[in-house]
């Protein structure tokens, strides 16, 4: 904490707004070896798109490829309000050498800091702020009451299933508890409840006045005000006897507090919520049933598995109560001991758990499941393990593990509504479809309860393989009026939308319905279809939809797919294989490099075209496809040189631990063997 008594913070109208004051400073930020992008655009949004934006500046600018840089991208840019103002630490990114960056951008400018988080983070740019002799900043300070919260409610030490916090000093204490005195304002209150109640120190008068307070203002809809998280467990430490209503309003959102409260009451709400297939409720659910009816997590957890199945509760609930064994018997003292993989112990336990008889078939699926991409990481840590006969065990579970886990993965696939960046992370196991996979994915199709993200995520894969059948459109010609003429963003997705795969499906198959798709295309709204409806043309292409698709190519519109959809859409009709196709594009006008590279990138399987939006450095597609691209001794120079730089830039390389899902060590040596016996060769930097 920078302590400067009496700072006078600037708060006069019409000042510079700390944007402006943060820019100029930045504009000044030059030096050897190191160069700052300019502030961000909503096009920079993540940390690949500065690295790819650095890279782009480079090129064009002549500057030397080592240089080291410094950005914030569109995401960091929320620490800025409408008005320029700084409501929490800006976090500066970087690439190249630490040292060098962190001389480039020094103390930061007048009346800011920079906090140095060392070569695994980013920095982080904050107001200087006052503080009195206990260290505590005024009330009407927004910014060192911001820093102030922030530092009392960092945990100490966090785990699966709980997490601790350093105590307060009295001063600290009583400041927070001066701050909900008074009449209640729910707005500033949700800010002092947390650290507070986290030591359980929220008073019952307190707890009282919120409550009234909350229940009023927020009648129907009590999920609204973020300060309940704080509260609830109050009320029920506190045995207040509106706990349990609350409790029951609130309903499986309140379910981490119950559990950490668990009484017979609370277990049978859980258990209602668990049915549901809510995986934060399963998981309180088996916290409670653990802690009061079965000391045994691996019995607790096959009696609650048989009653979810006996109430054919969805399959995510068997994920949620999978999640919660593994926390209940990694959380153990002597499973925490250290490792040569800090992971080794719950990755382990995952894979015993798929071959455990005592757990119900279900539950060992959803085990088998979490443990695909797991087997070899637990090989490799388990032969640094000291003791021998440890890594004897640990490689017979593995073997074990092997031995069923085609049995029990027959027919599954992944949970198709949660994180959408979770099943980008496994599309490379869809490279090629077994026949079990192509009936898991037409299942899908058919089952009603399958959303938007779940039908695009199957139907596009169906379709690239070639696999989608008429039955396929079919099961979805009732439901695309109602639900699939609705927006879906797929920017960042390995997918299009799914009435844009319906309607090239519908056209390839020259199904009737494709006259009802085309006229909705054709009309004016929604608006949010225009800048996709040219990628329907790569079904049933023809030399008049090339050429369409290639006019607005070469226009210089937005590209959200045109380019991808064009070089497909022209080694179909060429009978050529599109990486070909892609390669002639080089140096031609009006093709923009950047966008050119992830497209000669993601086409290089066109059984499983790569959509995103840019070439993803964490994925395992994107890396193979570069390799290929690289070693295709069909593509010219140029071409291999862009598979050779995505190679380079990928985090395998570089930050494997940030490569998703993780890599083992084995890999990454491989990575860096690959591309030292490709060292002589120049990349098109």
């Amino acid at each position: 904490m920078v302590v400067l008594v009496g700072l006078n913070t600037d708060r006069t109208a019409g000042q510079r707004s700390d944007l402006s004051r943060i820019k100029a400073w930045w504009r000044t930020l030059d030096g050897d070896g190191f160069v700052v992008l300019p502030p961000p655009t909503r096009g920079r949004y993540t940390q690949s798109d500065g690295h790819e934006d650095a890279a782009e500046m480079f090129a064009t600018q002549g500057i030397a490829t080592g240089t080291s840089f410094a950005y914030w991208h569109w995401q960091s840019h929320d620490a800025f309000d409408r008005s320029g103002g700084l409501q929490g630490a800006l976090y500066l990114h970087w690439g190249g050498d630490h040292a060098t960056v962190a001389t480039g951008l020094g103390e930061g400018p007048p009346g800011y800091r920079i906090v140095n988080n060392g070569p695994q983070g980013a920095f982080q740019l904050d107001k200087v702020t006052a503080t009195d002799a206990d260290g505590l900043p005024d009330p009407e300070d927004t910014a060192g009451v911001r820093q102030f919260l922030s530092r009392v409610d960092e945990p100490r030490r966090r785990t699966a299933r709980s997490t601790e916090y350093d105590p307060l000093a009295p001063a600290e204490e009583r400041w927070l508890h001066d701050r909900l005195s008074g009449p209640v304002d729910l707005d500033a209150a949700v800010r002092f409840t947390a650290p507070l109640e986290h030591r359980q120190a929220l008073t019952p008068d307190e707890t009282a006045r919120l409550l009234s307070a909350w229940r009023e203002t927020y009648a129907g809809r009590l999920t609204a005000w973020r300060g309940w998280r704080s509260v609830l467990p109050a009320l029920l430490r506190q045995e207040h006897p509106e706990a349990w209503e609350v409790a029951a309003e609130l309903g499986a959102e309140a379910a981490y507090a119950l559990a950490a409260h668990p009484s017979p009451r609370s277990l049978e709400l859980l258990r209602t919520w668990a049915l549901t297939g809510d995986e934060g409720a399963v998981r309180g659910w088996f916290r409670a049933h653990h802690a009061l009816r079965e000391p045994d997590p691996v019995r607790a957890a096959a009696a609650l598995s048989e009653e979810l199945t006996a109430h054919a509760a969805p399959e995510t609930a068997q994920t949620g109560l999978l999640r919660a064994l593994r926390e209940a018997v990694t959380d153990e003292p002597e499973t925490r001991r250290p490792t040569a993989d800090a992971f080794l112990p719950l990755l382990l336990a995952t894979i015993r758990f798929a071959t455990d008889d005592r757990l119900p078939r279900p539950l060992r699926v959803a085990a088998a499941k979490a443990a695909v991409d797991t087997a070899d990481r637990v090989r490799e840590a388990a032969g640094r393990l000291p003791d021998a006969a440890e890594t004897a065990d640990a490689l017979a579970a593995v073997g074990r593990y092997e031995t069923v886990r085609d049995d029990l993965l027959a027919g599954t696939g992944p949970d198709l509504t949660g994180y959408e960046g979770g099943l980008g992370d496994i599309y490379h196991r869809y490279r090629t479809l077994s026949p079990a996979d192509v009936r898991w994915l037409r299942d899908r199709l058919a089952d009603p309860a399958t959303g938007v993200q779940g039908i695009a995520f199957c139907l596009e894969l169906l379709y690239a393989h070639g696999q989608a059948t008429e039955a396929d459109l079919v099961a979805l010609l009732p439901r695309w009026k109602k639900e699939l003429t609705k927006q879906y963003r797929t920017t960042y997705t390995e997918w299009r939308h799914p009435l844009v795969t319906l309607t090239c499906l519908a056209l390839d198959l020259e199904h009737p319905a494709a006259a009802d798709l085309l006229a909705w295309w054709s009309k004016p709204k929604p608006l949010w279809k225009e800048p996709v409806r040219l990628l329907t043309h790569l079904g049933a292409p023809d030399e008049a939809k090339a050429a369409e698709l290639w006019e607005f190519v070469v226009s210089g519109g937005h590209d959200t797919g045109h380019l991808m959809t064009w070089v497909l859409l022209r080694a179909r009709l060429d009978g050529t294989h599109p990486l070909h196709v892609a390669d002639k594009l080089i140096g031609e006008p009006g093709i923009h490099p950047y966008t050119l590279e992830h497209v000669l990138i993601g086409v290089a399987d066109p059984a499983q075209p790569l959509w995103h939006y840019t070439i993803d450095p964490r994925s395992h597609s994107w890396w193979r496809r570069a390799q290929e691209v690289a070693d295709h001794p069909g593509l010219s120079a140029e071409a291999r040189a862009i598979g050779l730089k995505a190679a380079r830039r990928h985090c395998i390389a570089r930050y494997p631990d940030q490569v998703r899902p993780p890599v083992t060590q084995g890999e990454v040596n491989a990575a860096h063997a690959w591309l030292e016996a490709r060292a002589d060769r120049t990349a098109a930097d």
